[in-house]
């Protein structure tokens, strides 16, 4: 990746014309080929780009651009056309970067995070509570959690980070299911997530399933081995 700190103008050519006069600017060149001019603020979207495929042409400035004030002009087009030209004035700083293959983004607290936690502290669900199986499968899919409760009743958990009327069919349609298993039979329902609709807990609880909110960060936290001061 190239970092370019620089006061330039830049002009777009294209589906329509567009403009930005000389300013202080962060022109981003990424390994994929794709330019972006950015202000300081907007917190991501550029002011304009370019995207690939497309390529990069630097010139030297002629006579004229130089006694405009112009140091280096920047030519980026693309198959469709489409062309960024940008006159740079000054130039802060040019640096260079190889960032190598990202992993991409891994999301905190996804619903397999709390299907683990849950399997390994079942209790929240309530005291007595044991795992039959987490990932149970079914014709239709596997139910998240199966467990039962203290009085050994199974119990199909579905589990969600937001929890809406969806999930509630999805678990409606499980412990239909389970219930015409007679070695499982009768089967309860819980629907589990970091946040429930108020239309989806009116749904669930009129089926008779029970709802649990789960606290992802405590839930986290509670098998830490980490010192805490508090």
């Amino acid at each position: 990746m190239r970092l370019v700190i620089c006061r330039c103008a830049v002009e777009y050519e294209g589906r329509l014309e567009a403009y930005l006069p000389e300013a202080d600017r962060l022109v981003m060149v990424k390994a994929d080929g794709s330019v972006s001019i950015h202000a300081d603020d907007r917190a991501y979207k550029p002011l304009n780009w370019m995207t690939p495929p497309c390529a990069l042409r630097e010139e030297e400035p002629g006579e004229e651009q130089k006694d405009a004030g112009i140091v280096d002009l920047w030519t980026v087009q693309n198959p469709k056309g489409e062309k960024l030209t940008i006159r740079i004035f000054k130039v802060y700083s040019d640096t260079a970067h190889e960032l190598g293959e990202d992993p991409g983004l891994v999301k905190d607290g996804v619903e397999a995070h709390l299907q683990e936690l849950l399997a390994e502290q079942i209790e929240i669900l309530g005291a007595g509570y044991t795992l039959i199986r987490r990932e149970y499968p079914t014709a239709i899919g596997p139910v998240d959690i199966l467990s039962r409760d203290d009085l050994g009743v199974t119990v199909a958990v579905e589990i969600k980070r937001r929890g809406g009327i969806d999930g509630v069919e999805q678990l409606t349609r499980y412990v239909e299911l389970l219930n015409r298993d007679e070695l499982l039979a009768p089967v309860r329902g819980v629907f589990a997530a970091q946040e429930i609709k108020p239309q989806a807990r009116t749904l669930a609880e009129d089926r008779g399933f029970r709802c649990v909110t789960l606290d992802y960060q405590e839930m986290r936290g509670a098998d830490s081995t980490e010192l805490r001061l508090f």
